[in-house]
């Protein structure tokens, strides 16, 4: 079976890290994101893995070199941005049987095998990945009949109540996208699954207590580590904090549980680290103080700094002594300069 990842989105929530580095290559503890995404596809038996992007599209390249593992990555190039529903059709257009869709910011152990064989036996066009959460606001509801059929996307609550949402993952009939133009940015979750329900098309959904986050928005990010550290993902095993084997850690600083210290990062004595995540070369100095915050690669904390809630892109600076809640510092900036 073939599939399709969204990895096209420039990740606007999460600049100024995204700057230079894709969403979907930014690290989940001990490596890129998409690598998750792809082991995934590979132990349900996805052969080929068809991806397109018109955002970094040169950075995908020294990581699409650098895999050797299955499955077999098809790279599309995207001159423009084709919405998710263009994209899909674009990367379609010569798969003439039943394939997956996933958005490459989704961290998921879904069934993927399950998905599937629910879409073949309902018979569908489109069978929908949905999910209950307890709070639908950031997501708008999906409404589905007793025998899983989806009736209604409905927009986002004004209320934090419960209901099934669009997980993000889906089974597509090649003749779901086959009406979508060629140019110009079509959105399959706005205006291709709407269209289909409308139309009187079978789109089911197939409802799945798995493990499911968006890792659009800097604290989501945050919560998905937390989550693989604490063993809250099929699949997924580390120790909790997880310090790579090139870091240089001094004995005397703290780190909390929730943290992850990535590869040739740097980390001073007497320096406190929580519920935080450390990119390949980042510096934290001496006494300083790091709490709910990407520090992005070759990011440098000063001596006695504090930061709270912050996102560094590559590079970045916070001078010594510096107090910073909430602060973005865009690649190569220091703050405050």
């Amino acid at each position: 079976m073939k599939a399709v990842v969204l990895v096209g989105g420039e990740g606007t929530r999460l600049r100024p890290l995204t700057e230079t580095i894709p969403k979907p290559l930014i690290p989940l503890v001990d490596r890129p994101f998409l690598e998750h995404v792809l082991d995934h596809l590979a132990a349900h038996g996805v052969g080929e893995a068809l991806l397109s992007s018109p955002y970094l599209e040169e950075v995908f390249a020294s990581f699409l070199q650098a895999r050797h593992d299955g499955p077999r990555v098809t790279w599309i190039t995207e001159p423009t941005p084709l919405g998710t529903a263009g994209a899909v059709a674009n990367a379609a257009r010569e798969i003439g049987e039943p394939f997956l869709v996933l958005n490459g910011d989704i961290l998921t152990d879904l069934d993927l095998t399950g998905l599937v064989a629910l879409h073949r036996e309902a018979g569908a066009i489109a069978t929908i990945a949905l999910a209950l959460v307890e709070d639908a606001r950031p997501y708008g509801l999906v409404t589905v009949s007793e025998a899983g059929r989806v009736l209604e996307f409905r927009e986002k609550p004004q209320q934090a109540i419960p209901g099934l949402v669009n997980a993000g993952t889906y089974v597509l009939e090649p003749e779901a996208v086959r009406d979508v133009p060629p140019e110009g940015a079509v959105s399959i979750e706005r205006e291709v699954f709407p269209a289909l329900i409308d139309s009187g098309a079978s789109v089911h959904g197939y409802v799945s207590q798995d493990y499911w986050k968006d890792l659009g928005t800097p604290e989501s990010y945050l919560r998905a580590t937390f989550d693989a550290l604490e063993g809250r993902v099929k699949g997924l095993s580390y120790a909790a904090p997880y310090v790579d084997s090139t870091a240089r850690v001094s004995l005397r600083c703290h780190l909390g549980r929730w943290v992850v210290v990535g590869p040739a990062a740097r980390i001073g004595d007497d320096a406190e680290v929580e519920d935080s995540v450390l990119l390949a070369g980042a510096v934290i100095g001496e006494g300083a103080r790091v709490r709910d915050s990407i520090v992005g690669p070759s990011a440098t904390i000063g001596r006695g700094a504090v930061l709270s809630g912050a996102v560094l892109a590559e590079g970045a600076v916070i001078p010594s002594g510096t107090s910073a809640d909430g602060a973005r510092v865009a690649a190569g900036k220091v703050l405050g300069a």
